[in-house]
Order: structure tokens, then sequence, then C-alpha cells
């Protein structure tokens, strides 16, 4: 059991420095030198840039923006761009960090990015949201390309988001759809990246069912977050057989024992904003829904959500991290310490750069594949990577993200050594 002395001091820790802390938990099974430990963890090139912007008042602001390309000894960097007002250097770098870890997992010849700008799009019209990001794109310009870094959508970005950042770079480099993924389809974006990443999740939340013993049409599921990422899980577990019985958003959560009607919800969430006040459901708070009993937990919006105390109250036999980086170090400790096993969402979430790199592939042969091809191709690679990350957690007596930063670092490690490092 995990002293209090020892959870504080692992709940102190930033965002970034969870994810070394992670990565020094395989380092240490690897016996990976000490040096070699402070290269693959720090970024090689970090981007701050101030963004003035006229806003629709007339009054200027002036906004931040940031991009940190962590590794590209596999290939060009790759990672989301997210706006929200958390948005800070050290987020940024964590989640690029385990951009890398993540290609790597599923063998993907990207390395790890991120960017993001911290704002309130919510409170920002379309136009202010468009001239923000064309204004974030000339700025990041020059680190940006289809063989240097290829961002992706995120948090509060879209499929029109990337539209806008492909269409000003090409007005500078040409036509060249394949500096982004995730775009609409009219432009050259893939079928079936939309609900790649919840996809994703629901070929993940199957396939440990059946490795942890679990009857997926028997299992209470608990979703939070019901963006992009958490209602195409929904939808796909529902129509799986799942039972879900509880959904949250930024706004609230409801519950039914009896399971939810995902088609419906989705529906009353489109026309009203929010899940709340769906018929027939009890109303919960944030905390109520983590603490609702179910076999299957899967947080699927933003990071840092189970936290040491919550992860002593959640009544779930498996987590399933939809969302990046959801559980902190102390909570991670707390679910270990109960038997409480946990999917990495360097697995779990993988599927929308599977299908990112499926996208920039049929850019770059100007090819563009059938909708049932992307499917099972992602199928294959998220099935292929979960039973590799299962054989290590096995051979090793360790946790799943454990052995899935083992994998990640040995793939990174071994390219960096071929290219530069003898």
């Amino acid at each position: 059991m995990p002293t209090a002395k020892e959870i504080a001091r692992l709940e102190s820790l930033s965002t970034y420095q969870t994810v070394n802390h992670q990565f020094d938990r395989a380092a240490d099974l690897l016996d990976l030198p000490a040096a070699e430990r402070t290269i693959l963890k720090s970024p090689f090139r970090e981007l701050k840039v101030e963004i003035p912007l006229k806003m629709d008042s007339g009054d200027w602001r002036v906004f931040n923006g940031y991009r940190i390309q962590h590794d590209n000894s596999r290939g060009p960097c790759k990672g989301g761009l997210r706006y929200h007002p958390s948005v800070d250097d050290d987020e940024v770098r964590a989640l690029a960090s385990l951009m890398t870890w993540k290609t790597a997992l599923v063998d993907v010849p990207f390395g790890g990015a991120k960017g993001g700008i911290a704002c309130e799009p919510q409170k920002m019209s379309n136009d202010e949201r468009q001239r923000l990001t064309r204004a974030f794109v000339r700025a990041i310009d020059d680190i940006i390309g289809p063989h240097t870094d290829i961002p992706a959508p995120d948090v509060n970005t879209s499929a029109q988001t990337m539209a806008w950042v492909m269409d000003e770079y090409s007005a500078r480099h040409g036509y060249t759809p394949a500096v982004v993924t995730g775009k609409p389809v009219h432009l050259g974006g893939s079928f079936g990246r939309e609900d790649a990443t919840g996809r994703g999740v629901t070929i993940i939340t199957k396939a440990a069912a059946r490795a942890f013993g679990l009857n997926l049409r028997e299992a209470r599921v608990v979703l939070q977050g019901f963006g992009n990422v958490g209602s195409h899980a929904a939808r796909l577990l529902h129509e799986s057989g799942a039972k879900i019985v509880a959904v949250g958003d930024a706004h609230g959560a409801v519950f039914n024992a009896d399971g939810l009607d995902i088609t419906a919800l989705a529906a009353h969430s489109a026309i009203n904003g929010k899940v709340g006040g769906f018929p027939g459901t009890t109303p919960l708070s944030p905390q109520q829904l983590f603490e609702t009993e179910c076999e299957i937990l899967i947080p699927a919006a933003l990071g840092g959500v189970i936290d040491a105390d919550l992860a002593a109250k959640v009544k779930t036999k498996l987590v399933i991290e939809g969302a990046n980086a959801p559980v902190t170090a102390g909570g991670e400790a707390i679910l270990r310490e109960r038997g409480i096993i946990s999917v990495p969402d360097i697995l779990a979430n993988a599927g929308g750069v599977v299908v990112s790199y499926f996208e920039w592939v049929q850019n770059l042969t100007e090819f563009r594949w059938k909708e049932e091809r992307v499917q099972v191709e992602l199928e294959e690679t998220m099935l292929r990577a979960f039973g590799e990350v299962a054989h290590v957690a096995d051979k090793r007596d360790t946790d799943l993200r454990t052995a899935a930063f083992v994998l990640s670092i040995g793939h990174v490690a071994a390219a960096s050594r071929l290219r530069w490092m003898n």
C-alpha cells in the first residue's frame, strides 16, 4: 500500500512530470542508461507564439499559442491542436510526449507533437475562431508540413478547424492536404476518421473485457465525456450490447440503471447542448458519476480527472482511458493497489492517430480508401497492439501502462540509436 506521503508526492507532479514518471517506471525495467533516458524524454523543439487578434467588438486581445515537437526519430511529428483555457507549455509538453509513445506503441511511422491555444472557443464567434486559427498557422508555418509535423483535431477543434489550417498553409505552399489530418472528406479527409478514436476505444474495451473475464453484454458502463470520443464510443458500445448506465459531459450527468438509449441521448444532446435533462434519467453530479457502480469506467474528456481521492472511491473493475492522461500519478497508484485494471491512454485512445496515418497515406498517394478498409485496418492495428501490451505485462509481471511504455520506449530507442546515437 503506498504511503500517504508517497501519494502526496505523486499528486504534486505536473502533467509532464507524471508522463515522465510513467516513462521511468518502464525505463527501470529496460535498464535504460541515464543519458538515454534524458534524451528520449526531452522535447527537441518548443515554440510559443503570441497571437494578436482583433475581436468582433473591435477590441484587440493577445492569445498564447504553443507547438511542441517531442520526437521525430520514427517519422514526422504528429499530434492534435486543442483550444482550451487550460492550455500551457506543461500540458502541451506532456501531450506531445504521450504522442511519441502512442505512435510508437501502435507502430505507425510518426513521432510526437502537440499544439494548442489558450482560449475559450465557446465564447468566440466562428469568424474569431477562424481568424485565430489562421494567425496561429502563419506563426508556426516554418515548423509544420506533411513531412515535418502534421496537426490534427483535439479538444474544441474539428474538421472545420483543420480545413482552415490546410487552406492557410496551402496559400503559402500550394495545395497541401497532407499537412493536417482529420479534415472534411471533401478536402481529402479519410472515411472513418470522425469516429476513429471512439471506435478504437470500443475495440480496446471489447478486447480488455474478453481478456479479463467480463461479459460485455452483462457489463455496466459509465462514460465521462460525450464529445467526439465519448459519443462515438457510447454509440458503438451500445450497438455491441453493453449497458451504458451513466453518461456525463461538461454540464452534468445522467443515470438510468436499466441502461440509456444512446441514440435518443445523442439527439437530445445535439438539440440541448448537454446530456442533462434527458427524460427518464436521474441527474448526477460529476462526483456521483465517478462513484456509480459499474464494471467498466471510461473517462473520455479532459486529463487529470481521476486523482487519488477519486481513485479510492470508484466502483469499477476496468478503467479504459479514452481521454489523454485522465488519471493522475497518485490516482494510478491507488487504482493499482485496489486491483482495478487501467488500460492506458496511449493504447486505448490511439484509434485517432492510427486513422490519421491512413489519411496521411491516402493524401500522399492520392488514392482514397473505402471506409470498410479503414475499419478493418484500424481493428487489426488496435488488437495487435493490445495483444503485445498484454503479453509484455504478463511476461514482466507488471501493469498495462508500464508494459505499453516498455514497448514504446523500445521502438523509439531503437530508431534513435540507428539514426544518430551510434
